[in-house]
């Protein structure tokens, strides 16, 4: 009994020892994203206006064409509102 415990011990303490070098690292790396995280947020909202422009200009050729473009209305839209929306959610995820 003494015996594992000596062993539970010893792994305990080597895992404390290897995890702490991360810590530096994720702020290095917190410290690179919030850098560039502001022309992210730029590019997101150029990114769903381009995405926008492409799925109207879709739409309009469909419904020129005497298509039906209910179901595309509402896809073009969603994924605009997805680009527009995850920006936030990064926002939110990395406490900027």
């Amino acid at each position: 009994m003494k015996k594992t415990l000596l062993i539970i011990g010893v792994c305990t303490i080597t895992i404390k020892v290897y995890a702490q070098p991360g810590v530096s690292e994720m702020n290095q790396a917190a410290n690179n994203i919030s850098g560039s995280f502001f022309s992210m947020q730029d590019f997101s909202f150029v990114l769903a206006a381009l995405v926008g422009i492409f799925g109207a200009s879709r739409i309009y050729y469909k419904w020129q064409m005497g298509k039906d473009v209910t179901l595309d209305i509402t896809a073009w839209f969603f994924a605009c509102l997805f680009i527009v929306l995850m920006n936030y959610f990064l926002t939110a995820l990395f406490g900027m």
